[in-house]
């Protein structure tokens, strides 16, 4: 019985050292010094093991960063990452109305490389969905987006969604995380006479794999005007 209560009241000095520093620092800017430990240690007299503990839980919450060398500050409010974004929220956010003019649509066999994408077998069948994309008006980028059919059953029957990425959204299927590769390239023949452009002109080559949690949803090859479309990424943390 004497050892549960010795637990007990050092889990509610652990309490308490946690939210006394809480209430200092709350609201305070950051970067501000938050109390040392030393000074816990005198002010409740506990171990310095339990103050530790406290302020590790602090840490972790992202109230307070440890910077080495330095010691423990209120922390910088940690920015989210980027929401997964389609090619009409994309345009939309950038203050231009986007357009699709659907080039093929139709129900494939997966060949090797976008059944390994999909994490299918070769031959599986696949949603083959390519169109040309428009902002203002203006020819921007042809879209090759390739769809696990099992997971999309009726899509090519239920008319063509404005938008893929509400359409798989209403399955429940919205992409939450992508691997995004982009590369530098020229238009050939067929992609200048779709973007209105020289044969040769410069364009981005944009190959995405799309996920729900662990699952592959959608895997696409976009080629963009590089004369038209600027590719933003956010990186790394807030400094």
């Amino acid at each position: 019985m004497e050892e549960v209560l010795v637990s007990e009241g050092r889990a509610l000095k652990h309490v308490q050292v946690r939210e006394y520093v809480r209430s200092l620092v709350s609201g305070a800017a950051p970067g501000s010094p938050a109390p040392s430990e030393r000074e816990l240690v005198h002010r409740f007299g506990v171990a310095r093991m339990t103050v530790r503990q406290a302020m590790d839980a602090l840490v972790v919450e992202g109230l307070l960063e440890r910077i080495p060398g330095r010691g423990t500050f209120v922390a910088r409010p940690r920015r989210a990452a980027s929401r997964l974004t389609c090619f009409t929220e994309e345009m939309a956010r950038r203050g231009m109305l986007a357009e699709s003019q659907t080039l093929l649509a139709r129900r494939e066999q997966a060949g090797p490389g976008v059944a390994r994408a999909l994490a299918l077998t070769e031959g599986d069948a696949v949603i083959h969905w390519k169109r040309l994309r428009r902002a203002d008006g203006v020819p921007m980028c042809i879209e090759d987006a390739y769809l696990n059919e099992v997971l999309i059953p009726g899509f090519l029957q239920s008319g063509m969604p404005t938008s893929l990425y509400d359409a798989l959204g209403q399955r429940g299927l919205r992409p939450t995380w992508a691997e995004d590769s982009i590369n530098a390239d020229v238009a050939n023949e067929e992609e200048a006479r779709h973007l209105e452009v020289e044969a040769g002109a410069p364009v981005l080559r944009h190959s995405r794999r799309a996920l729900v949690g662990e699952k592959v949803v959608e895997v696409s090859r976009s080629v963009y005007r590089a004369d038209r479309f600027t590719l933003w990424v956010q990186l790394g943390q807030e400094g």
